[in-house]
């Protein structure tokens, strides 16, 4: 990882801890829950993405880690915005229809939702 990169992620790692001391909640009772979450969520993904070592992959990491950080402000919202598509929507359940539908799927998950496993 280049220095400029290393120090991009350094900073946007503390802009999470940052945010999750400041954060408050819409609900007042959830203000601890959603704290704790943003700063679990940051060191799981962090830890999980720490050995990359391609920029490509590290540039979109660190796209969906601003785009969730401004989805989450925006919405005062700390949890990842659900993807609305159905289950089984973009093709038929038959033969090789269902793999290009698994592969549609795949494109069609925003970019704040990449680290987040496939349902």
């Amino acid at each position: 990882m280049g220095s400029v990169t290393r120090a991009e992620v350094l900073s946007l790692y503390r802009k999470i801890f940052r945010i999750a001391r400041s954060w408050q909640a819409t609900l007042q009772h959830d203000t601890e829950a959603e704290k704790r979450y943003i700063v679990q969520e940051a060191q799981t993904l962090f830890r999980q993405n720490q050995k990359l070592t391609e920029q490509e992959s590290i540039k979109k990491c660190i796209d969906e880690c601003n785009a969730r950080i401004e989805i989450g402000l925006h919405y005062r919202n700390p949890y990842p915005r659900p993807m609305y598509l159905p289950p089984m929507g973009l093709a038929t359940q038959k033969g090789r229809k269902l793999r290009g539908q698994q592969k549609l799927r795949k494109q069609a998950k925003p970019v704040y939702l990449q680290s987040q496993d496939d349902t």
